[in-house]
Parts: C-alpha cells; sequence; structure tokens
C-alpha cells in the first residue's frame, strides 16, 4: 500500500510539472492571448489594458500557482473571453469521453480476440516451440504493424476518403445537436475507427505476445503434464499470468486514445476535449490548455491506478 501511494504522489508531482510546461510553452508561443481577444486592428494600448485585466502581464510563475491553487480547489477558472472553463470542461468532456470509451471498448474487445486466436494458432498450451506461422500469423503479423504504426490522421483520411467520398456510406463531418453529442449514431463511426484501429494493431500484438510467453511458462508446462484440461490451464495458469501486462497495455490506451481524441475531433468537427484544446491553443488561451491536460491527466492516473491495483491483485494471486 505504500509503495502505492508512492508511486501515486510521483504521478502527481510529473502531473504538475506537465502542467508548468504547458504554461511556459503556450506563452512562447508567438502572438498574446489579448490578440486573440480583440483582433488584429486593436491599438497597442488596448492590448496593454486588456493584458492588464487578464493578468497577463503579472511574472508567469505567480499566474500559474494561482491557477494551480484554483484546481486543488476544483476550479479552473475561466477563458480569456469571460466563459467559466468548468462549464466549457461539462459541456465537452462527455462526447469526448462517450467517444474515446467506445474507440476503447472496441480496442479492448477486438485485441483480445485477435491476439488470443492468434497465440492459439501459433503455439499449443504448454509446448516450448512454436508450430510455425499459419495462414492468421501471415496476415495479423504485417496488418497489425502497419496499423499501430500509422498515425490517427492518417487513418482518418483514407477512411473519409473510402467510406465518405468513394462509397458515401458514411457522414464526413460531425453535426452536433444542442445536447453537445452527435445527431446520428453513424456519425461516430469513421471517428471511432480512426481513434481504435492504430491501438487494435499494437494491443492485439501485445495480448499475443503475453498470451505466448504464460503458455511457454514451466507452470503451464507441469500442468500440461499432470493432465488438467486445457481450459482449466488456461484460464487458472495462462490469463492470471498475462493479465498485468495486457490490463497495463490497456491502461497505457487511455492516454493515446485521449492524445489521438485531438487530431480525430478536429479532422471530423466533433466538439469535445480535441476540439476545445485546438480553439484554446489558437487564442493562446493558457488556462484553457492547461485545464485540457489536467483533466485528461487525472483520468489517465485514475485508469494507471486501477491497472496498478490489479496488478498487484494478480501478482499476490500467483504467488
Amino acid at each position: 500500500m505504500l509503495a502505492f501511494l508512492r508511486l501515486f504522489a510521483r504521478r502527481v508531482l510529473l502531473l504538475v510539472a506537465l502542467l508548468a510546461t504547458v504554461f511556459v510553452a503556450v506563452d512562447l508561443l508567438p502572438g498574446s492571448t489579448a490578440e486573440a481577444v480583440l483582433g488584429r486592428d486593436a491599438t497597442p494600448e488596448r492590448i496593454a489594458a486588456e493584458e492588464h485585466r487578464l493578468g497577463l502581464d503579472r511574472p508567469l510563475a505567480q499566474r500559474f500557482l494561482d491557477w494551480i491553487g484554483g484546481v486543488v480547489t476544483g476550479d479552473f477558472g475561466s477563458t480569456a473571453r469571460g466563459r467559466s472553463i468548468n462549464e466549457l470542461l461539462a459541456e465537452t468532456f462527455p462526447p469526448t469521453l462517450l467517444l474515446g470509451g467506445i474507440a476503447l471498448a472496441l480496442t479492448v474487445f477486438a485485441s483480445l480476440i485477435l491476439g488470443a486466436w492468434w497465440a492459439a494458432s501459433a503455439a499449443s498450451v504448454g509446448a516450448r516451440r512454436p508450430r510455425g506461422r499459419g495462414v492468421l500469423t501471415r496476415i495479423l503479423e504485417p496488418a497489425t504493424t502497419t496499423a499501430a504504426a500509422v498515425p490517427e490522421f492518417v487513418v482518418a483520411t483514407l477512411l473519409v476518403a473510402i467510406f465518405a467520398l468513394a462509397l458515401g456510406l458514411l457522414p464526413a463531418v460531425t453535426v452536433t445537436g444542442r445536447s453537445g453529442f452527435p445527431v446520428r449514431p453513424d456519425m461516430f463511426v469513421l471517428p471511432v475507427l480512426a481513434l481504435a484501429l492504430p491501438h487494435i494493431g499494437w494491443n492485439t500484438r501485445v495480448v499475443r505476445a503475453a498470451l505466448a510467453d504464460a503458455a511457454r511458462a514451466p507452470h503451464v508446462e507441469n500442468a500440461v503434464l499432470e493432465g488438467i484440461a486445457t481450459r482449466s490451464v488456461l484460464v487458472r495458469h495462462v490469463l492470471p499470468s498475462a493479465l498485468p501486462t495486457i490490463v497495463a497495455s490497456f491502461a497505457t490506451t487511455v492516454g493515446m486514445v485521449l492524445g489521438g481524441s485531438v487530431v480525430v475531433e478536429t479532422l471530423f468537427n466533433f466538439r469535445g476535449l480535441g476540439a476545445l484544446l485546438a480553439g484554446s491553443v489558437a487564442d493562446r488561451d493558457t488556462s484553457v490548455v492547461a485545464a485540457v491536460v489536467a483533466l485528461s491527466g487525472i483520468v489517465v492516473m485514475l485508469v494507471l491506478a486501477v491497472s496498478d491495483a490489479a496488478r498487484a491483485y494478480s501478482l499476490r494471486g500467483q504467488g
């Protein structure tokens, strides 16, 4: 428990350091928040007055400390245009959470099925040597490598070109209703696939490797030699050994999905955290950018904490 708390504390400190880096990075961008709010025709006097109103004339360290102090109490502050950041996050986070949740669920389901099928076709439980390259291996090995290597924006572009422009089966852009969510379910399909396909490729390889390594472990071979049924060997010996690696990979995928949503939401005009982040960078609105990073970081930390707990429980069960 003490080690778990120390790890969580280190992650909190890492998040604070990341947020400080965000403040510095946005401050170094050309232009200023005041210019973005007032427009290009604003006079230097009006820009200076707006910077004073927004507190941009204060030292950067003081602005960061004041902002992080508000975050501790649950207040992310206001945008440069005077709107509550908490309200913006409440509007944009649920659509991103739904989009990312569907993409993650699809990733987990497809990766487990394909990875387990691949591992089962390549090696027998308890066998020291693999069977050799079958048809499934010859298909999945290059397919998963390619999928994992292609960025989300390339996948999104290809999906739009094929399913929206060439075939006309799915919409290329998202139309949002008053609720903040897409007005039609089919508008989720291409964004979800653009987010999920690269991670399906990577996690399929992780699941396959974890199951294959666990199946070759000495205690699995002993269980097979003792005559235990294959199904019992898989459930009681192979899966528990492979679970920590698989869970850790899926936990890492959560952060990757949130990061990829920035590009995917922008390409598909999906109104979520990614679109909010892109607009905030354009406005040089440091508080909004940092708030999006903070919220995403908190979600990732919670998922990693669950992953650590599952890993600890699995290792204790094996011990």
